[in-house]
C-alpha cells in the first residue's frame, strides 16, 4: 500500500478551504436543497443508509471521495483482497474475508472449507444429542472460554441472534476474575457441559488461568478421562492445546493471517454455530461475503463502508470530534457497541504512521452506545445539548422478529424521532410559543427559554435494515470492518497489530511475580504503595 501523508494531499488542503465555509451551515439550511435526500441515500439489499442527516454537501462528498482516490484506497483495496502482507509488523496477510468466501477461487479454499465442514459436523453431533458426556448425558449448556476477540465478537453475534437459538444455553467467561468464573460454573452440571477454549496462541493468561480453573473443578468431579467428551478448543498452537489434555480430534485449528478481533468468521465461532446452528452460521457468513463483494465493486461514491468511514475523517479531522456513538433501535444488538469497542479502538488508536514517525494528525474514534430507547434516558442529553460533537449511528429494523407491531412503532417512533430531533433542534421561537399555552408569569418564562432551547444540527447516519436475520447482522458486521479498514489507508497507518496491547501484559506478569517480594520490588512510588496495601490485607 501506499504511504502517504493525508494532510499533504491535495484533496485534503481542498477539505480545509471547503470546511471553513461549511462550518457553520446548519442543517436545516442544508435540507433546503429538495434533491438532498436522494442524493445522500444509498439503497442495498436490505439497507437504507441515509447519511443527508450528516454536516456535508454534495461538494463534501466529492472532496472525500477525491481524498480517498488520491492515498490509493483502490490499490489497498486490491492488496487486502489479493492476500498480499498489509499486516507489516506482524509480517501477516489480512484475509479473515476469505473466511466467508464459499467461491472456487476463495483465498486458502480447501483449508477453509474444510474446517467448515468440522464445525458442521461437529455442531450437528451436538446439536442432535449424537454426542453425549462421558456418563451418557446429552450436553445442554456450551461454555466459551476466552477473551478480547475470542470472546467479543462470539457473544455479541449470540445476543443479537437470540431469536434464532436452539435449546443449547450458552454461556461466556472472559475475565480472569474468579468470581466471575465461579459464577458462572456453580450452577451447571459438569455431565452436560461443553466448554470450549478459544486461544490463538494458547498462551493468552486470562484465558488459561480460567481454562485451568474450569478443568480442575470439571476434574474433580468427573476425573481426566471425561475431558475428551467435554472440551474442545480452537487455536493454532496444537502442541500447547494436547498438552492442556485435549484430544487432536476435538481441535479446531484457525490460522495466523486471521486477526483476534476480526476472528468470528472462522473457528472462534464455533460457539456461535452451537448457539444458533450451523446453517444459520452459514447464513452469516455469506451475508458478510455480500457485503464484501459491495466494499471490492462499487464506486466510492456509492459504498457504504467508504462513505461511512470518510464521514469519521470528516468529524474526526476536520470538526475536531473524538467520539463517535453507536445507537442499535433492538435490544439484541446490546453487545454490538462494546465489539465495536475493541474492532474500532483496537484497531486504530494509532499514533505511528506506516514509516513509523508519529502522526501529525487524528487517528482513531472513541466508539461508545447503548440501545434505544434505554439510552435516550441515559447519554443523550449529553448529545442534544452538551459542548461536544457527537456523530451517531442509528441502527433500526423494520419488522420486529416476534410481530409486536404495538412495541415496534413506539421503539421505531422513537428512533426516527431523536434522528430529526437532533437535526432541527428547537429554537427560541418555538420554545417561546410553547410557553404561551401555560400560566407561567413573562419574567419565568425568560428565565426557563435558554434552558429548553437545542441548538440542533447534530449529524446522524441511519441505517435502516429490513429485518434483523443471520444475514444482515454478517453484512452489518462487515460493514464496520471495512469501514475501519478504509479509515486505516487514509489515516496512513497500521490497523491490524495491537502492540498496545502488550505492555500491560508485559507488566503485569513482573507484578504478579513481585507478589512475593513487594518491598524490594522495582516499581515506582504509587506502585509500590498499592502492592503493599494488597498484600497486607
Amino acid at each position: 500500500m501506499k504511504n502517504i501523508n493525508p494532510t499533504e494531499t491535495n484533496a485534503w488542503k481542498k477539505l480545509q478551504l471547503h470546511f471553513e465555509t461549511i462550518k457553520d451551515v446548519h442543517l436545516k439550511e442544508l435540507f433546503k436543497d429538495q434533491g438532498r435526500v436522494a442524493a445522500l441515500t444509498i439503497q442495498w439489499q436490505d439497507f437504507l443508509v441515509d447519511y443527508s442527516k450528516n454536516r456535508i454537501t454534495e461538494e463534501t462528498k466529492s472532496l472525500l471521495v477525491d481524498l480517498a482516490e488520491e492515498v490509493g484506497l483502490s490499490e489497498a483495496i486490491a492488496s487486502y483482497y489479493g492476500g498480499e502482507v498489509i499486516n507489516k509488523t506482524e509480517d501477516r496477510a489480512v484475509m479473515h474475508t476469505a473466511l466467508r468466501d464459499f467461491s472456487a477461487t476463495a483465498y486458502h479454499k480447501q483449508e477453509v472449507a474444510g474446517v467448515r465442514d468440522a464445525i458442521k459436523t461437529f455442531t450437528k453431533s451436538i446439536i442432535e444429542g449424537a454426542h453425549k458426556g462421558v456418563t451418557g448425558k446429552v450436553i445442554t449448556d456450551v461454555v466459551n472460554i476466552g477473551i478480547g476477540g475470542s470472546d467479543l465478537g462470539p457473544v455479541m453475534v449470540v445476543e443479537a441472534l437470540q431469536y434464532y437459538k436452539n435449546h443449547l444455553t450458552t454461556h461466556f467467561i472472559s475475565n480472569v476474575d474468579g468470581d466471575h468464573v465461579m459464577e458462572t460454573i456453580k450452577d451447571l452440571n459438569p455431565e452436560t457441559t461443553l466448554f470450549v477454549i478459544v486461544s490463538k496462541t494458547f498462551t493468552t493468561q486470562e484465558t488459561l488461568s480460567n481454562a485451568t480453573t474450569v478443568r480442575a473443578w470439571f476434574v474433580d468431579q468427573l476425573g481426566e478421562e471425561a475431558v475428551g467428551n467435554h472440551f474442545v478448543a480452537v487455536s493454532t498452537n496444537l502442541e500447547a492445546v494436547q498438552n492442556f489434555g485435549i484430544t487432536s480430534h476435538n481441535i479446531f485449528p484457525m490460522w495466523k493471517w486471521v486477526g483476534g478481533r476480526f476472528s468470528l468468521w472462522s473457528s472462534v465461532g464455533l460457539s456461535i454455530a452451537l448457539a444458533v446452528g450451523y446453517d444459520h452460521f452459514e447464513d452469516l457468513l455469506k451475508g458478510a461475503h455480500e457485503m464484501d463483494v459491495h466494499f471490492k465493486e462499487q464506486p466510492f461514491g456509492e459504498n457504504i463502508p467508504v462513505i461511512t468511514a470518510l464521514l469519521s475523517v470528516w468529524y474526526n479531522n476536520f470538526f475536531g470530534a473524538e467520539s463517535e456513538a453507536v445507537i442499535p433501535y433492538t435490544q439484541y444488538l446490546h453487545r454490538l457497541p462494546a465489539y465495536l469497542q475493541q474492532a474500532i479502538m483496537e484497531s486504530n488508536g494509532k499514533s505511528v504512521d506506516r514509516d513509523g514517525n508519529p502522526v501529525t494528525y487524528e487517528t482513531g474514534n472513541i466508539i461508545w452506545g447503548e440501545p434505544g430507547t434505554n439510552s435516550q434516558h441515559a447519554f443523550f442529553q449529553l448529545i442534544h445539548q452538551g459542548t461536544k460533537l457527537i456523530p451517531a449511528d442509528f441502527i433500526g429494523f423494520k419488522k420486529s422478529l416476534y410481530g409486536n407491531t404495538d412495541h415496534h412503532d413506539k421503539l421505531m417512533a422513537n428512533f426516527f424521532a431523536q434522528t430529526e430531533a437532533l437535526m432541527n433542534g428547537k429554537t427560541k421561537d418555538q420554545v417561546t410559543e410553547e410557553f404561551k399555552e401555560r400560566t407561567l408569569s413573562r419574567k419565568r418564562i425568560e428565565q426557563l427559554t435558554p434552558f429548553k432551547v437545542f441548538e440542533g444540527n447534530k449529524p446522524t447516519t441511519t441505517y435502516l435494515i429490513d429485518t434483523l436475520s443471520p444475514s444482515t447482522l454478517g453484512a452489518l458486521i462487515a460493514m464496520y470492518e471495512h469501514k475501519i479498514f478504509v479509515q486505516g489507508v487514509i489515516w496512513n497507518i497500521y490497523s491490524y497489530d495491537q502492540w498496545g496491547v502488550e505492555l500491560g501484559k508485559q507488566l503485569a506478569k513482573q507484578v504478579l511475580s513481585d507478589f512475593n517480594d513487594v518491598e524490594s520490588s522495582n516499581h515506582d512510588a504509587s506502585t509500590k504503595q498499592l502492592l503493599i496495601s494488597y498484600k497486607n490485607a
